[in-house]
């Protein structure tokens, strides 16, 4: 089995339609190959997927890859996932299957209060963070590298509770199907609208905003 590391944290109908579509990213993931899995979720809202098959050690492999993985133990110097938790003074909190704080002085996204970084980096709640474990836990560099290519980029508007579907929707209903380059996939409810050259990030935001139930965050380089 494999507990993705990605929350599904909405209720009712949101929830259907969040996992029908996380089982039609897993079929893509591993249709190819000789398998049959289940999709579940557990109660702290990590979707599990147990996978059965001659092939089966390729797919875990291959869902650990794309989306990470949550785990029991964690070992010093290696990289896991996990998704944001809560913030406060003194760093990032992150769910990872049990808390993992990241102190304020091993966030590396420069100066700043980590609220002031979350929001100039984008970092809407939920959002998977990949961090590097230690006795002081810090998120890992290719994280950073990442982070920092989004303020160095055309800008970019973050929304969590929502699937890449309904945002792109909602991106189309607004009018600004022109204004954007795609919808990337962070995690399976939090999305990162690429604006195209010349689009304003917060204006976009307002736009959409008004249609998304959710926590939406500007990026602007």
């Amino acid at each position: 089995m494999v507990v993705l590391a990605t929350k599904c944290y909405v209720d009712g109908d949101a929830r259907e339609r969040a996992l029908d579509g996380l089982g039609s990213l897993i079929q893509n993931a591993v249709g190819d190959l000789d398998v049959t899995y289940e999709v579940g979720l557990r109660d702290d809202d990590f979707p599990s997927v147990t996978v059965e098959g001659d092939d089966a050690v390729a797919a875990r492999n291959l869902l650990r890859e794309e989306w990470g993985a949550i785990t029991t133990e964690f070992e010093a110097g290696e990289t896991y996932v996990g998704t944001l938790d809560g913030w406060d003074e003194d760093g990032f909190v992150l769910d990872a299957g049990q808390e993992v704080r990241i102190p304020a002085a091993e966030i590396g996204l420069g100066q700043g209060s980590p609220e002031q970084i979350r929001k100039r980096f984008g970092l809407v709640q939920h959002l998977p963070l990949e961090f590097v474990w230690d006795d002081s836990p810090r998120l890992s560099d290719d994280q950073r590298d990442e982070l920092y290519d989004w303020t160095r980029g055309t800008g970019r508007v973050n929304v969590n509770s929502a699937t890449r579907a309904e945002v792109r929707a909602t991106v189309n209903r607004a009018g600004h199907a022109q204004d954007i380059v795609t919808v990337e996939r962070q995690g399976l409810l939090e999305q990162s609208v690429l604006c195209k050259e010349g689009t304003d990030p917060p204006g976009l935001l307002a736009s959409i905003g008004k249609h998304l139930p959710s926590e939406i965050l500007a990026v602007v380089p």
